[in-house]
């Protein structure tokens, strides 16, 4: 069978980007080699971040490298294999942190960020999955007055973006959460109009099944080559052949896999992250997500329990798992809940797509016809998916974008 469009990558980006083609009357496949919701989308922190109006400049600052560089901290750790891998990539991230670029790259990710609910929302009625959404924001949590009081001046100037909160002190926050303790804590930053998500995976697969039930087709197979010839797109996986006029790559942290073949080279670069859950009792429950901005992790409530997720850990694909990261902030988080009985017998990983200039790349590609590109989008593709799924639609069907996507454009790395 011949499809309009093929969609390789069934993480919330790719099947967001064909729900949205399918609900507009394309012939769609969504075509990965596990089914939606099962790798990246499964395990982020659940939350659809509006609030995230700022991007993560690499360290400047002598201090902060200084921090960094002994390597066990609980917000970011590297190893060296994907240092000297990435090294190039990693170059060009320090080179775009300096505070000029970082504020002009901001205006550009603002414009993805404050669309990113609204879009969510058509999303979640069309699928039926509101009893997966809470919308009463999520906890940021301060351990120092210095961080603290810059976090509320942010906060503030944040207003002007559309961004709601309210500054929380400790007798607040213990009447919010009364299972945790904030010993050691300043204060909170209560983000507003944020929402929670108690399964991030869950709400993939709704979202995929709403695009079935408009008669879009999943497939679950591995591409092993993508050929280009007179009549289109053929997509050659390890158990059968598909056909599209249109093809998109959606596929995160795997994207440059699949495009060098075909002469493209960006810079992406993989940042690892983990989680665990532990079981819900009297004394653990809470209601919001609770981000330590000290330390660099999240706790929040799943449905398979307490999730704890940890920062960034710089490594390559294929490395094995090190969980001497999530070891260190699960020493922070048992302090503020009870953690005793963990859910998994082994805690998950996965990688999050980055891009050196803290922008996902959404466009087409420059040495072929009716190729667009999808991925890049950081710790923000759960948050960002929707929208880049109607922004990849527009311009697949030559419609009037939402926003102008020229920062965004794959052709800013060909220098």
């Amino acid at each position: 069978m011949r499809y309009e469009v093929i969609v390789i990558g069934a993480g919330m980006v790719g099947t967001s980007i064909a729900w949205h083609l399918q609900k507009n009357n394309s012939n769609v496949l969504l075509l990965d080699k596990k089914l939606p919701g099962s790798e990246t989308s499964y395990g982020n922190a659940g939350l659809i971040q509006r609030e995230a109006i700022h991007t993560h400049p690499f360290p400047r600052q002598l201090t902060e490298m200084i921090r960094v560089l002994p390597n066990q901290g609980t917000d970011i750790r590297y190893r060296i294999p994907a240092i000297l891998r990435y090294h190039q990539a990693l170059l060009q991230y320090w080179k775009y942190s300096t505070p000029a670029s970082v504020k002009k790259i901001e205006s550009e990710w603002q414009t993805l960020i404050e669309h990113c609910t609204s879009e969510h929302q058509t999303m979640i009625s069309a699928s039926g999955a509101d009893e997966l959404i809470t919308r009463d924001g999520w906890l940021q949590l301060h351990r120092s007055e210095e961080t603290f009081k810059d976090a509320q001046a942010s906060a503030i100037d944040a207003r002007n973006q559309g961004v709601e909160h309210n500054v929380l002190n400790i007798a607040a926050l213990k009447a919010m959460e009364p299972s945790a303790n904030f010993e050691g804590f300043v204060g909170a930053i209560h983000w507003l109009n944020s929402w929670q998500v108690s399964n991030p995976s869950s709400l993939v697969k709704a979202y995929a099944k709403n695009f079935q039930d408009m008669q879009g087709t999943i497939k679950e197979s591995d591409v092993k080559e993508i050929v280009q010839d007179s009549e289109g797109w053929k997509i050659i996986t390890d158990n059968e052949t598909y056909y599209s006029d249109k093809l998109v790559i959606a596929a995160g942290p795997w994207s440059n896999d699949l495009i060098k073949p075909l002469g493209y080279n960006l810079p992406l670069f993989p940042m690892r992250g983990y989680h665990q859950h532990f079981k819900v009792t009297d004394k653990n429950t809470i209601k919001h997500s609770m981000f330590d901005m000290d330390k660099g992790f999240v706790m929040g409530p799943m449905q398979q329990g307490i999730r704890i997720t940890t920062g960034a850990e710089m490594t390559t694909m294929d490395a094995p798992k090190n969980f001497g990261q999530l070891k260190t902030v699960l020493k922070f988080a048992r302090k503020i809940l009870p953690l005793e009985d963990a859910v998994e017998s082994e805690a998950w990983a996965g990688s999050r797509p980055c891009m050196p200039d803290m922008k996902p790349v959404i466009g087409p590609a420059d040495k072929h016809d009716k190729l667009w590109f999808a991925f890049g989008h950081s710790h923000q593709g759960f948050t960002l998916g929707p929208m880049t799924g109607r922004l990849v639609e527009e311009m697949i069907h030559d419609k009037p974008a939402l926003v102008d996507l020229a920062p965004f454009s794959a052709q800013r790395f060909s220098n």
